[in-house]
């Protein structure tokens, strides 16, 4: 049994997919990238600035399946450009504590609004 998670503090998603999905007691939240729910546009910034939008995305959408980052197992981070890894690093470390999730950083050629980062969580309900 599968169901849709939304979050209206959340960017809507630009596609033909699901913010999150609960299967069972996990929760898969698709990938963030750094949008201002509220104007629909990318956040001006740098990628520290980016990363803390995208996470601010991800908790809202945590929050609607009455989750948290401490429930957080596994993220993926994608990023447009390795040399921003030790900023997003930084920032990424503030939202977990210890221990920190399983996590995969990997270098992608292009991201949807040619955003810098996009990251995606799995966490436990």
């Amino acid at each position: 049994m599968r169901q849709a998670v939304s979050s209206q503090s959340a960017p809507k998603a630009i596609g033909p997919y699901s913010q999150a999905i609960k299967a069972g007691n996990l929760l898969f939240v698709s990938g963030q990238v750094p949008i201002d729910p509220a104007t629909g546009n990318l956040v001006d910034g740098d990628i520290a600035a980016q990363t803390h939008r995208v996470f601010q995305n991800i908790g809202e959408i945590l929050k609607a399946a009455a989750t948290s980052f401490d429930a957080v197992v596994r993220s993926t981070v994608y990023l447009q450009d390795m040399n921003d890894f030790a900023k997003m690093n930084e920032v990424y470390g503030t939202y977990f504590s210890s221990p920190a999730p399983a996590r995969a950083t990997v270098q992608v050629a292009r991201l949807p609004k040619d955003a810098r980062i996009e990251i995606d969580v799995i966490a436990t309900l």
